[in-house]
């Protein structure tokens, strides 16, 4: 008689909860829910339907039947993040146990989700001038419609945008989780404790790198590939990572960083209107109104009729 191996099924099952008991650090088992990440997708989707509405998923909306689509949103949208939030901050500050159990961490949900929708307005008229500098600062783009509908750096700026409001209300996980799944859309990565100016655009995007303790001014424009990193990550006494320092560069006003630049330190600072040229690799300050670019690399070319390499098959 054949063996059923699904017998084998029990005892893994045995041993995962096992390992779940002796590997702690990566299981999540308690009675205190975190923030759940399709939830905070859904936020997102709909703060992009309040913030461009008509471009998202709902059609035909017109100025007499908007404000009861955006009121729907907007009174749905305070629930669904008064209780993330409430979640995140019951989690960090009390880790579960009952050291936070005078907290009302759902009042404060409530009072964090009103103050991050207030500034929605505000937001809306800020990524205004992003989509208009996208569309000033590339040729190929046909309007502001294909801006909005189709560009990654305007998905993740404006993802960035929402996210940064909510790091600057000190609220755990959401944040991150909200970039990071911005990053997975388009390739982008931004810090949401980033602090980027009005009328920044990232022309293609992909690979872009943005560290959290980064400093961009008004009208910056990047390239695909660009990384703004940290040159070192300094340590303490004992050999842990220091947290909170200033390791990011400062990228003043004007300047235009070209693709596969690397902008490296927290002390290095771009001057204003610079111009920092593909593949550069830089971890010093550079004054304001200057150009860096390497040197023409020496081009080598090989005749068509060149001999194959017998061992890779290619011309040599």
């Amino acid at each position: 008689m054949a063996t059923n191996n699904k017998d084998k099924l029990p005892r893994l099952t045995e041993t995962l909860v096992e390992k779940y008991a002796h590997v702690r650090s990566i299981n999540h088992l308690g009675h205190c829910p975190l923030p759940n990440p399709e939830v905070v997708a859904g936020i997102i989707e709909d703060l992009k339907e309040v913030l461009f509405p008509g471009y998202q998923r709902r059609e035909g909306l017109h100025a007499g039947n908007v404000i009861y689509h955006v009121g729907d949103l907007v009174d749905s949208l305070h629930d669904r993040l008064a209780r993330q939030i409430a979640q995140s901050l019951r989690h960090e500050g009390s880790d579960c146990d009952q050291s936070g159990a005078d907290i009302d961490y759902e009042a404060r949900g409530e009072e964090i989700a009103i103050a991050f929708l207030d500034h929605l307005p505000e937001l809306h008229e800020q990524l205004s001038l992003d989509v208009k500098a996208a569309y000033a600062g590339d040729p190929a783009a046909l309007n502001l419609d294909e801006v909005i509908l189709s560009y990654p750096g305007v998905e993740a700026v404006t993802v960035y945008r929402l996210a940064h409001l909510l790091h600057q209300h000190t609220v755990p996980y959401i944040p991150r989780m909200m970039t990071e799944w911005a990053h997975r859309k388009t390739g982008i990565d931004i810090h949401p404790g980033a602090k980027i100016g009005q009328r920044f655009f990232i022309d293609h995007g992909t690979g872009v790198v943005i560290g959290e303790s980064c400093n961009i001014g008004n009208d910056v424009k990047i390239y695909q590939g660009v990384t703004l990193g940290a040159l070192s990550f300094p340590q303490d006494s004992e050999g842990e990572l220091i947290r909170g320092c200033k390791r990011h560069p400062t990228i003043e006003d004007g300047v235009v960083i070209y693709a596969n630049a690397t902008v490296l330190g927290g002390k290095t600072v771009i001057g204003r209107d610079s111009v920092i040229g593909s593949n550069v690799w830089l971890t010093q300050s550079v004054a304001p109104q200057t150009t860096v670019v390497l040197e023409k690399p020496k081009l080598r070319m090989k005749d068509q009729v060149a001999e194959l390499d017998p061992v890779l098959n290619y011309q040599i």
